[in-house]
């Protein structure tokens, strides 16, 4: 070709060239956006690990991953369904959003420095967990139970503890189980036999106890349970295993033990990482196929390059047509499908049905979750030297103080530190030598009787434990001298009650989604207090002025796991029925029975304060009206009357369907007979669903139909939960 033709050539193609690019970048417009329930989740991880500048193109406001470089991120149409951030030296908790992650696949944070305890809820349709070498605390998710598509965990190498949980029975997909380096201990869950594709289990250095038979007949290849405490013989069926590793346990000697002398080395640790190989694979072929196409261009001649071209482009111009006339058609199949149904929450425009509907089944199996009836983390039980059962006091995380060290924080206790006053005893804010606040509940001696010292330390060990962002945390207590006192994160935004009840100034009002949002993270608490602690803590004193609130408003619930402390004098019970008078379920007046169910109830009657700015009892008010559960339930389902029940402070600015939702939930939580309340996961999940209802009414305001009186722009915009 001479160089004449090739200036000939370069004008006719640079049109052609400049709409193809024009194509292409139109397309990630089109069809990029991601699910906004993943972007949040993102958002929120990003958050709990204090914004690291390695992972660059995250936002903590705004932003598309699917659209945009978000490292480690790979998505499919607008799902998240890999997240890769090995190595990076990553540092802080792994947030509370994840289980919203429910396209996810695979999730590998290994070799980090992420702390604290695991999410107890879990993506749950991961193929691929990989949570090794970080700094994880506390016990093994019961969520992992829901995860029916795992065929890879490792959680090993961190400090990980308690029993590992009779959580497997549905995991018949898993191949590789690492729980190896951590401080898991008890015997192995029988469910583990369920585990029937399970080739390789890592067990070693742990504290494992009891016997290998719940590993019989698994088609294992490879197992080590070396450094543990084992017992008993190893079963016979265990001695076909190829690489068996059993070093550093009490088995017995005799025939039954089963692996040769000459047993192979520990294998190296496994890592999932086939789908890198098979990237780069392709990677080479395409590269391959690209100069073999380049050496066939060399003998075409210059129009026949043209002709090529024009015809990419015509093709590439159907394609598109088709593409868009494929999203706006799924637009209208989904609108119309969300005229017509009220039970199922809305498809994002960007969300295929089928997408939608594999979410939506996937959070229902996550709500029905019930803990294992007899595993027991905030008491651990060990046998006696008589041979009965004694129980062992969990270790305290909080700080040990000193009464001398509380005393000069708080001016020894003097009257212009108090800054509230419970059934236990007064609270003061104090302020540690390093600057920071603290909130002292020092216990009324009248309230709790000195012998009762062992119960105050095993309240404080299983209260240091509870750890959950909208649980008010324990940092410490101190114990001497006859004193009792509990020290707590310091919540500098006051109660709910007094900002629903006592706000002097308008302004200050709580929005309607400001209410969502304290409903719903108020709920979560319920939730993991009810259904994820075990055995599960009862509150026995849920109400408004026991919810903090933050500089932005997000939700703390005080006082969890005080009712251990039972009270033991008149003045004390009389003070706590007055205090929670109006919010006790009937069960409890009638016959002083209290249970999860009366939770339950107790949080209805904060949603409805949240509804009508009402307190739940109210002298000041006609005598019809003075009861706000026996006044306001008749009306919860009439629509006319609802909107008359909305707190004034709100001015009109609801959407009405959100409305109706919420009052729904209500009406199930304050239902006379306990049985038939929902479990609170059934309250989060539907509360979710409202903000997931309002989130897509949100994103469509041409279409108000929904709203009985229209949000402005800045407050739809607050809808983040």
């Amino acid at each position: 070709m001479t160089m004449a033709k090739t200036y000939l050539i370069f004008p006719l193609m640079l049109p052609v060239f400049l709409s193809i690019a024009l194509i292409f970048a139109a397309l990630p417009l089109a069809l990029a956006n991601t699910d906004p329930s993943d972007v949040q989740a993102l958002q929120v991880l990003y958050n709990a690990l204090h914004s690291p500048s390695q992972l660059t193109g995250w936002k903590i406001g705004g932003g598309d991953p699917c659209g945009e470089f978000w490292k480690g991120i790979t998505c499919e149409g607008s799902a998240v369904v890999s997240i890769e951030l090995a190595g990076l030296g990553l540092n802080g908790t792994l947030g509370y959003l994840l289980s919203d992650l429910m396209s996810l696949r695979q999730l590998d944070l290994s070799d980090n420095n992420i702390h604290d305890t695991i999410p107890y809820q879990l993506p749950p349709n991961l193929t691929s967990l990989n949570l090794a070498s970080n700094n994880l605390s506390g016990n093994f998710p019961y969520s992992v139970s829901a995860m029916v598509s795992l065929n890879y965990l490792n959680v090993s190498r961190n400090s990980l503890s308690m029993s590992v949980g009779d959580i497997f029975a549905n995991l018949a997909d898993l191949g590789t189980l690492d729980l190896s380096f951590n401080n898991f201990s008890g015997d192995l869950p029988n469910s583990f036999g369920s585990l029937s594709n399970l080739s390789s289990l890592f067990l070693q250095n742990n504290q494992l106890t009891g016997s290998l038979s719940a590993l019989v007949g698994l088609p294992l290849n490879t197992l080590n349970v070396a450094n543990n405490n084992f017992s008993g013989w190893i079963p016979n069926e265990l001695s076909s295993i190829h690489n068996f590793i059993y070093d550093g346990n009490s088995f017995d000697n005799g025939p039954a033990r089963a692996p040769p002398p000459d047993t192979p080395p520990p294998p190296s640790r496994p890592h999932n990482r086939s789908h890198h190989h098979s990237k780069s694979g392709s990677h080479d072929k395409a590269q391959g196929s690209d100069s073999k196409s380049s050496d066939a261009k060399t003998g075409l001649t210059v129009w026949a390059i043209i002709g090529i071209i024009l015809g990419s482009l015509f093709m590439a111009a159907i394609i598109l047509l088709a593409l868009v006339f494929y999203v706006r058609k799924q637009k209208r199949k989904a609108d119309g499908a969300r005229a017509s149904s009220t039970n199922l929450p809305v498809a994002p425009n960007n969300v295929t049905p089928q997408m939608q509907e594999q979410r939506v089944k996937s959070t229902a199996v996550i709500a029905d979750l019930k803990p294992p009836p007899v595993e027991k983390v905030m008491v651990e039980r060990v046998p006696a030297k008589n041979g009965s059962v004694k129980q062992m006091k969990s270790p305290i995380t909080a700080t040990s103080y000193t009464v001398a060290s509380l005393q000069s924080a708080t001016n020894s206790f003097s009257q212009e530190f108090i800054i509230g006053e419970g059934s236990l005893g007064r609270v003061y804010k104090a302020e540690s030598p390093n600057g920071k606040i603290m909130a002292i509940k020092k216990i009324d001696n009248a309230a709790l009787s000195l012998q009762e010292e062992d119960n105050f330390v095993e309240a404080v060990s299983n209260m240091s434990r509870l750890r959950h962002p909208n649980i008010v945390m324990l940092a410490g207590y101190c114990a001497e001298h006859g004193q009792r006192l509990l020290v707590y994160e310091y919540i500098g935004n006051g109660n709910l009650h007094d900002m629903l009840h006592f706000a002097e100034d308008s302004s200050k009002a709580l929005s309607w989604n400001a209410r969502v949002r304290i409903a719903l993270g108020t709920a979560r608490a319920l939730e993991y207090l009810h259904e994820v602690c075990l055995p599960s803590v009862v509150h026995r004193n849920f109400k408004s002025a026991n919810i903090l609130l933050d500089e932005e408003l997000n939700p703390h619930l005080s006082d969890c796991g005080l009712a251990a402390l039972t009270p033991n004098t008149e003045r004390q019970v009389s003070t706590q029925m007055v205090g929670s008078f109006g919010y006790s379920a009937p069960e409890f007046a009638l016959s002083g029975i209290y249970t999860v169910k009366s939770d339950v109830y107790s949080f209805g009657v904060v949603m409805l304060e949240l509804l009508t700015g009402r307190k739940p009892l109210d002298s000041s008010r006609v005598r019809s009206e003075q009861s706000l559960v026996r006044w306001a339930t008749p009306q919860l389902h009439d629509i006319d009357a609802l909107a008359k029940m909305v707190d004034p402070a709100l001015n009109g600015m609801y959407p009405a369907k959100s409305l109706s939702r919420f009052a729904d939930i209500i009406a199930l939580c304050v239902q006379p007979e306990p049985e038939f309340r929902p479990p609170m996961s059934e309250v989060v999940q539907a509360l979710v669903r409202l903000v997931q209802r309002a989130s897509v009414v949100k994103r469509r305001p041409s279409d108000e139909s929904g709203f009985g009186h229209k949000t402005p722009d800045h407050e739809a915009m607050d809808m983040s939960f």
